[in-house]
C-alpha cells in the first residue's frame, strides 16, 4: 500500500446573505421576543438569502474567496464535493452547477448530504482524495439556504436557522504547509432520523397540494431528544479530538453553531477556557453545513490561528449525524 500523502488547508473563504433577519422581524407575526429567542439560543440576528438569490450564489461566493485564499485558478482545482441538502435543485446537484459558474475545469463534482454535518463529511472525502495522491487541489464546500426549508409559522424552529456557505481548498500538507488534517470522524445513527426531518414532499411521499396546505414539506424537529444528542455528541467529539494529545497545544474550538446554551455547557464540561472556543451564532443563527466553515473562516481572517496549535471542529444535525476533526495549524 502506498503511504499516505498529509491534506493540509490552503485556502478559506466564505459567504453570507446582506440581508439580515433580527429577532425584532419574527415579533410581527410570532408570539415571541427578542428577550425569550435570546435567552434560550444566544441569537440575535441571521441572515437570509433574498427572494431573488440562490443557494449557489453562497457556494459560489464562499469558493472564489477560498481559491483566491489560496492562489489558485480554476483550471488547478481537480474535484469540487459540496456538503449541503439545499442545493438550488432536486437534481442536478449543486457541485455541478457551482463548477459551471466557477469556470472549473471537467472535474468530478457531487453533493454530500449529512445536513449540519455536511461541510465535515465532504472535508472527510476531499482529503482522501489528497491523502492516496490522487489529486492536487480539491475544492470543498459547506452551506446551507435554510431559509428555504424552514416553517416560518413555526417559532420553534424559524428563529434558529440562517443562510451561509464557506469553504477550503486541500492541497498536500507539504505544498501549503498549513492546516494539516490529523484526523477526522464521521458517524450516524439513522435510528434518531424521526427527530430533524422534512416529513413529506419527497420522492417516497411526492408533493402534492395536501402536503402544501399542511405545511409538511417543511423540516419539523423535536427540541428535548435533539437538545439531549446536541449536547452529548459535542462533548464526546470534544473529548474525542483532544484525547492523547497536549492540552496546551489548543488553539480553538470551532463547533458548530446549533445553540449557545449548549456550546457552553459541552466546553465547560471539558474544562475548556471560554476563550479557546469561536463563536459567531449571535450574528448568524445555525447555518447548517455552514456553520463550521463559516466560522473557520471568520478565525483565519483575524488572523487568529497560531502555528503549531490545534483547530478541533465538531458538528451534528440531522440524520443523525456527527463528525469531528483535528486539524495541527
Amino acid at each position: 500500500m502506498a503511504e499516505l500523502v498529509p491534506a493540509g488547508i490552503a485556502g478559506i473563504g466564505h459567504f453570507v446573505p446582506e440581508q439580515v433577519i433580527d429577532n425584532e422581524w419574527f415579533t410581527k407575526t410570532l408570539d415571541t421576543s427578542d428577550e425569550w429567542i435570546q435567552q434560550r439560543t444566544g441569537i440575535v440576528e441571521r441572515r437570509w438569502l433574498r427572494d431573488d438569490e440562490k443557494p449557489c450564489d453562497m457556494f459560489v461566493g464562499a469558493g472564489k474567496m477560498a481559491m483566491e485564499d489560496a492562489g489558485v485558478n480554476p483550471e488547478d482545482i481537480d474535484m469540487i464535493v459540496i456538503g449541503t441538502v439545499s442545493g438550488d435543485y432536486t437534481a442536478p446537484s449543486a457541485a455541478c452547477i457551482v463548477q459551471a459558474r466557477l469556470g472549473l475545469p471537467k472535474c468530478g463534482a457531487f453533493d454530500v448530504a449529512a445536513a449540519c454535518s455536511g461541510f465535515m463529511y465532504a472535508l472527510a472525502v476531499g482529503s482522501q482524495f489528497i491523502e492516496t495522491g490522487r489529486y492536487k487541489n480539491v475544492l470543498v464546500i459547506g452551506g446551507d439556504a435554510m431559509s428555504r426549508m424552514i416553517d416560518k409559522q413555526d417559532r420553534s424552529t424559524v428563529v434558529l436557522f440562517g443562510d451561509g456557505a464557506g469553504a477550503v481548498v486541500l492541497q498536500p500538507h507539504a505544498t501549503c504547509k498549513q492546516g494539516l488534517i490529523e484526523d477526522i470522524h464521521i458517524g450516524a445513527d439513522g435510528e434518531g432520523a424521526k427527530y430533524i426531518i422534512r416529513p413529506r414532499g419527497g420522492a417516497g411521499d411526492p408533493m402534492t397540494h395536501e402536503i402544501l396546505d399542511e405545511r409538511s414539506h417543511y423540516i419539523t424537529m423535536e427540541g428535548r431528544p435533539v437538545y439531549r444528542f446536541a449536547a452529548s455528541k459535542m462533548i464526546w467529539l470534544l473529548d474525542w479530538a483532544m484525547q492523547g494529545q497536549d492540552p496546551d497545544k489548543l488553539g480553538w474550538m470551532i463547533p458548530h453553531q446549533m445553540n449557545r446554551r449548549i456550546l457552553e455547557q459541552a466546553t465547560s464540561h471539558l474544562g475548556i477556557p471560554p476563550e479557546k472556543v469561536l463563536h459567531n451564532i449571535s450574528k448568524y443563527g445555525n447555518t447548517s453545513s455552514g456553520s463550521v466553515p463559516i466560522l473557520m473562516s471568520e478565525g483565519y481572517h483575524k488572523g487568529l490561528y497560531e502555528k503549531d496549535t490545534y483547530l478541533v471542529l465538531g458538528a451534528f444535525g440531522c440524520g443523525l449525524t456527527w463528525a469531528g476533526a483535528r486539524i495541527l495549524w
